[in-house]
């Protein structure tokens, strides 16, 4: 688990843990041998499963060493928006060391569990990729629309990884300097490389791009994903890549093909109605679901998942004793005519009596919450909620906590699926492309914001801003609103040059007591606190990267 070099190891295992039973009948070792792997377009696809399967499994059930404190994307996913500041904790509570990584004790120190668990898990994806990369050309068979569509898959993992490690472990391509800013090893043979340098961030952009290119070459050529619903969503296709494209390219500055390939990728995802909107983002099925994992119900990661890390609903004492809530500046500024304003419940009670704010509770027969004149008032409130979103008293509640993340199954530790990708995101990107080009194309911004935002509010005017500065700014409040709780706050303020101030314009709800020296972070351009460590293990290990190569 500490170096490149020994990720290698696991590279056969991971697809055997996802195999059909009769694979494993006629396999009699607990491994896949690359050669065995490679043998048919079948036992391709159950490389490529594992893969899939890899991203919401609890670690230690797929990687040699790895730690079931960490469930993949159950917890890479809301990580964005726990360091981010948008997912804000009202109590303490440190399960899975979630308070830690909200505080910035956590990606900052190179011997945390999260910093090596990420780079581990990236460069698993990336080992993956590259034997169906490397091996299908070199297999002998015949192309194939299936085979196509498994190197299609390939390359959009690989490119998928390499975007998550630069975006985390290298300075922000808009805000440094990445023809010599430090990224990550770019590991592209099969079966690895040890001993490799970090490349910079410029050339881990540019492998970025030619792979996803390759992608939709291959993907064009294709078969299309198999069979449908939230499982057919598990796999990446076309729209994926053109998606990670349209990040790719926004995050680089590449406006033109920013909007463009967002535009591609929403194809044949419509925008959701209320109705699915507030029903809990709990599954790929909703409409506008480009990408997500569809976790298989017999192998929940428990009190790993992400609904128990940012859902109100879930039944696990990271929620029950500290309910998430959102930036009350950002719910205050949603317009009345916006049903999403209906998921933010700014009257909540403070039921907690240890609340960070300390109004929490019941003291003297008086509410500490200055919200409540009398206990019953409180809790008839209080039981409205409960009621309304499926928890009972055994749950806190605070003002401003979210019902945006539901359990399709509120009050219980059912798994559900993790969205990773949304039509809705892609209406952003486009607008925030067009508002960023050269020679801003504001009607353009415009018309995306009003295509995507006028579906969930009835009053909304996109004319009402008119220059480059509104528009960006309206473009920022969207993207916090309707993206809240996907994990976007991390990269969107490393893009925009955002810091982090809690205390700012009336105050987000955050306690500085709790929150510490996160209540307030300089801005990336100046603060290299917002690039992850690079792991200790691989320093010590890697003859090229010494302690000079540490962030």
């Amino acid at each position: 688990m500490k170096t490149i070099k020994k990720i290698i190891l696991v590279m056969a295992l991971l697809p055997i843990l996802s195999c059909e039973d009769e694979f494993i009948e006629r396999t009699p070792t607990n491994a896949m041998s690359a050669s065995a792997a490679l043998s048919s377009p079948e036992n391709m696809q159950l490389v490529l499963n594992g893969v899939h399967r890899g991203l919401y499994s609890q670690a230690g059930t797929v990687f040699p060493g790895g730690s079931n404190d960490r469930g993949g994307e159950h917890f890479w996913v809301p990580m964005g928006d726990n360091i981010g500041g948008s997912l804000i904790h009202s109590a303490d509570a440190n399960n899975l060391g979630w308070r830690t990584n909200m505080q910035w004790n956590d990606h900052t120190v190179p011997t945390s569990l999260t910093v090596e668990s990420f780079w581990y898990h990236r460069y698993n994806i990336i080992l993956h990729a590259n034997l169906l990369i490397n091996g299908i050309p070199d297999s002998g068979f015949t192309p194939t629309p299936v085979l196509n569509e498994i190197l299609g898959q390939a390359y959009t993992y690989r490119a998928y990884a390499y975007l998550s490690l630069v975006q985390h472990y290298g300075k922000g391509y808009l805000v440094g300097n990445p023809t010599t800013d430090k990224g990550v090893p770019l590991v592209l043979e099969s079966g690895g490389l040890s001993n490799l340098p970090r490349s910079t961030v410029e050339q881990v952009y540019v492998q970025i791009g030619q792979d996803l290119d390759a992608a939709i070459a291959a993907f064009t050529n294709g078969s299309g994903r198999s069979g449908s619903g939230p499982v057919a969503k598990s796999q990446l296709n076309i729209n994926v890549a053109h998606g990670l494209k349209a990040r790719w390219a926004l995050n680089k500055g590449d406006y033109t093909t920013a909007a463009t390939s967002a535009v591609a990728a929403r194809a044949g995802f419509p925008l959701m109605n209320e109705a699915d909107w507030k029903s809990g983002f709990n599954t790929n099925n909703l409409s506008e679901v480009i990408w997500g994992s569809n976790v298989i119900s017999t192998e929940t990661v428990f009190f790993r998942a992400y609904f128990y890390l940012a859902s109100n609903t879930f039944n696990g004492s990271q929620i029950r004793t500290n309910p998430k809530i959102a930036d009350r500046r950002v719910v205050d500024a949603i317009p009345s005519t916006d049903y999403r304003k209906d998921v933010f419940i700014k009257d909540a009670p403070n039921t907690n009596g240890s609340a960070a704010n300390a109004q929490g509770g019941v003291s003297g027969g008086v509410p500490r919450d200055p919200n409540y004149a009398t206990v019953a008032a409180y809790n008839a409130r209080r039981a409205a909620i409960n009621a309304q979103f499926g928890i009972t008293n055994s749950f806190n509640q605070h003002p401003y906590m979210h019902f945006k993340l539901k359990n399709a199954n509120p009050g219980s530790i059912d798994p559900d699926d993790i969205i990773y990708m949304r039509s809705a995101e892609m209406y952003l990107i486009e607008a925030e492309a067009k508002a960023m080009l050269p020679s801003p194309d504001l009607a353009g911004a415009r018309a995306a914001l009003t295509a995507l935002v006028s579906t969930r509010d009835t009053g909304y005017n996109a004319a009402l801003f008119t220059t480059q500065a509104e528009v960006m700014a309206q473009i920022k409040f969207q993207r916090r609103v309707e993206l809240y709780g996907e994990g976007f706050s991390y990269t969107d303020k490393i893009r925009w040059d955002e810091g982090i101030d809690h205390s700012a314009n009336g105050g987000s709800g955050a306690s500085q007591t709790l929150y510490q020296n996160a209540y307030i972070i300089a801005r990336p351009s100046v603060n290299d606190d917002w690039i992850f460590k690079i792991p200790q293990a691989e320093i010590d290990a890697n003859a090229n990267i010494g302690p000079g190569d540490q962030n």
